[in-house]
């Protein structure tokens, strides 16, 4: 083992271990110091759960859930252990967390002497303050996750599943891991402001980028929400708007920041008030207005109204009722605050448009202006259009790298204009001559240019577009990867067939991802409508009614996603299904020229046709007999065993569609190996190759199934039989293998 690994890590593992004895060393007298903080956690924690976490959970869980949905919910274990471990898990963890910093500081000296003790100069009532607004953020983060999030996601999830004829029986494991889980993110995703504002103060990111870059922000948003929050669409926008919003006030707060480093002469707060006096009064008698006629008209009543639709805990109480003080005084109060408030937001607003007029550099905008005015290479092309673009003289362009014009391009396609876009690498591309000619002048001091007028009316009679200059840029890549080797004889030249493939799949790619999109969508939507309650009351109608009975069989969800999450893969299925035959269809004609296959490509119509003819009987077949068959003798087996049967919906779902299109798969395995004859795949290959195909079954097996040898087999051999059918099937149409539906393929030959 020690030979596998080089000087290098050896090296480094050493001085990783002989720090951890340096510090322990280090902190040796107070290790028990460091233990008592790691019991405090570990057993404040254990019994907190028991005491007060779990029921404050379970409150939070019911608490928008509707009548009947909350008599049926209910928190189980799954094992004897399950508590007890959960607790010691959890415990553990938090001790450690705890006892972690107490345990660094006690070391602080073995680590200084290493140079590993952080050396800032930033004073201690600073990073007190940044520790304190983390804090804060992070409370912030999870009162919002407890007092909307939770509420409003367990009642429909917990809806949903019950209305489809789900109990709701969430196992403690799972319920407890999720609600910390969300927590945490939620805590770490209000972080935002704090985050953004520290990046662009020390530079790390420019504002800029933020600021420029906030259409990705928002898909980032969006795509970090369906990692850590349920994947129906309400949760999703539940999850995303309070991060924009964070977002924005993050803007804020970097602009403020940045620009106070960058240039604190141009921020004058007394200025701006003198300045806007009058709309920052206007917004403060504005306050006091809205909250009197709040409270006077009918503004509290209709507030109510919506509290009740999404928290029938929550009111708003008369003016004065909560404080014990007269109605008058109270809505003076009120006002004052809310008045005051306005006149805030109203000042940090011309604050910030001040600011815009602040340059990266601290100076003003306007002052750069002047003082680059007659300078052609100041001229600022994000600010032009195509014509604008066209009509800029050369030096702007000269002055860029390729880099720089490619974002100027990404930029006008974000923004709808790829006709600027076009413009600007053309320009670019106009202007290579003297780009070229300017380096080799600074590069030798050589005045002599070259020029290649030629080549330049060629390439404006080619007009190759952005389309070829990415090709370009990709086939200079490859060459890169593959090492300029393309034969077929090594990894370069199978890679360099396989990006041709996906290259005539790449102008399709619109059309796949857009039915994709629709086949997958209109599968979730159906589901999501009442879908799953039918097809489930449909199934279970093909079972003896003495085996349906509730009191024998329920199906349940111990995980709260696990409804809408088992919807969300079986679209992902469906609309992957409905993508294969044009995936194959459009890549039909770089599969022939490379000799994989024979015939015209219409084929695929005929495979379609075929392999869905029998994917839908063979499920039809199942659907009807065999898994309702399957499913009647285990429910029974347990019954007369005088077991109380509940099934995960999980487990249940994919167990019929196993029994259903799994039937289907098995039929159109024959059916595959013909049409694979016809193409060109002769009968003595798949014969002489059945041990790979064994293997890959059985890898095929340990993957999709439990990890369990017997259900392993389970599935293998059925799609083993089906093999063998279809060898004997080819063995009788090619006599064989005398006489192939097709002469071999290239690439078999």
């Amino acid at each position: 083992m020690s030979s596998a690994l080089d000087g290098d890590t050896m090296q480094t593992f050493g001085e990783a271990a002989d720090t951890v004895r340096a510090m322990l060393r280090s902190a040796q007298k107070d290790l028990q110091k460091v233990f008592i903080v790691f019991l405090i956690g570990f057993l404040g924690t254990f019994y907190a759960l028991r005491l007060v976490i779990w029921d404050f959970f379970r409150g939070v869980t019911e608490s928008q859930m509707r009548a009947e949905v909350g008599e049926s919910f209910e928190v189980i274990a799954q094992t004897p252990f399950d508590v007890i471990l959960l607790q010691a898990k959890i415990g553990l963890i938090i001790g450690l967390l705890v006892a972690l910093p107490v345990f660094l500081y006690f070391s602080r000296a073995a680590l200084r002497d290493r140079g590993l003790w952080p050396q800032t100069p930033i004073p201690r009532w600073k990073l007190a303050i940044i520790g304190a607004f983390a804090a804060v953020l992070f409370a912030g983060g999870a009162a919002y996750a407890y007092a909307v999030f939770f509420p409003v996601m367990f009642g429909f999830l917990a809806g949903f599943g019950f209305d489809a004829g789900f109990e709701p029986s969430y196992s403690i494991v799972m319920w407890t891991e999720f609600i910390i889980l969300l927590t945490i993110s939620f805590g770490l995703a209000a972080q935002m402001p704090l985050l953004i504002t520290g990046l662009s103060y020390a530079e790390i990111v420019p504002y800029e980028t933020f600021r420029d870059k906030w259409r990705h922000a928002i898909v980032g948003m969006f795509v970090f929400g369906a990692f850590f929050s349920p994947p129906d669409p309400f949760t999703q926008i539940m999850w995303a708007f309070p991060l924009i919003v964070l977002y924005g006030l993050s803007l804020y707060l970097a602009k403020i920041v940045v620009t106070t480093k960058r240039g604190s002469e141009q921020i004058n707060v007394p200025r701006t008030v003198r300045a806007h006096w009058n709309v920052l009064a206007g917004a403060f008698v504005a306050g006091i207005a809205l909250v009197y006629a709040f409270y006077t008209y009918v503004g509290i009543e209709r507030a109510n109204w919506v509290f009740v639709t999404i928290r029938s805990d929550y009111r708003i109480l008369p003016a004065g009722e909560g404080l014990g003080v007269d109605p008058a005084v109270a809505i003076a109060v009120y006002g004052t605050i809310t008045g005051i408030v306005l006149a805030l937001v109203a000042l940090a607003f011309f604050i910030y448009t001040s600011l815009e007029s602040v340059g990266p550099d601290g100076k003003s905008i306007a002052a750069d202006a002047d003082a680059d005015l007659g300078d052609p290479t100041a001229l600022d092309l994000s600010t032009l259009d195509a014509a604008g673009i066209r009509a800029a003289p050369d030096e702007p362009f000269i002055a860029l790298d390729e880099p720089e014009a490619m974002e100027l391009a990404s930029t006008a396609i974000e923004n709808d204009d790829p006709e600027t876009a076009r413009a600007i690498l053309d320009r670019f591309d106009d202007t290579e001559d003297a780009r070229q000619a300017a380096a080799d002048d600074a590069a030798d001091g050589d005045s002599e240019t070259t020029t290649d007028d030629e080549d330049t009316a060629a390439d404006d009679e080619t007009d190759p577009g952005l389309g070829d200059r990415a090709s370009r840029a990709s086939d200079s890549f490859l060459e890169e990867l593959t090492d300029g080797e393309r034969d077929t004889d090594d990894i370069g030249g199978y890679y360099t067939d396989i990006m041709f493939i996906i290259g005539t799949l790449r102008s399709r790619s619109f059309r796949l991802v857009a039915t994709f999109l629709i086949f997958m969508a209109g599968t979730f939507t159906w589901f999501y409508l009442g879908g799953l309650g039918t097809a489930r009351e449909n199934f279970l109608s093909r079972m003896p009614p003495e085996l349906v009975d509730e009191a024998t069989l329920s199906i349940i969800t111990l995980h709260p996603v696990e409804a809408v999450l088992f919807i969300v893969k079986f679209s992902v299925l469906i609309g992957a299904l409905a993508v294969l035959p044009m995936i194959a269809y459009y890549a039909w004609p770089a599969l022939r020229e490379l000799g994989f296959v024979r015939g015209n490509q219409n084929v695929i119509f005929l495979w379609t046709s075929a392999l869905s003819v029998g994917l839908v009987g063979g499920f039809v077949l199942g659907y009807l007999y065999i898994a309702p068959a399957i499913i009647s003798f285990l429910v029974a087996d347990a019954v007369a065993a005088d077991m109380l049967i509940t099934y995960r919906i999980n487990d249940f779902f994919w167990l019929i569609i196993f029994t259903t299109a799994g039937i289907g798969i098995l039929a159109d395995i024959p059916v595959l190996m013909i049409l694979l004859n016809k193409a060109g795949l002769p009968y003595a290959a798949m014969r002489n190759r059945w041990r790979e195909v064994t293997m890959a079954l059985l890898t095929v097996g340990a993957l999709l199934t439990p990890a369990d040898i017997m259900t392993m087999f389970l599935v293998t051999v059925p799609l083993m039989i089906a093999y063998a059918i279809g060898l004997a099937v080819l063995f009788l149409i090619t006599a064989g293998g005398r006489r192939n539906l097709s002469p071999p393929s290239e690439f078999v030959t």
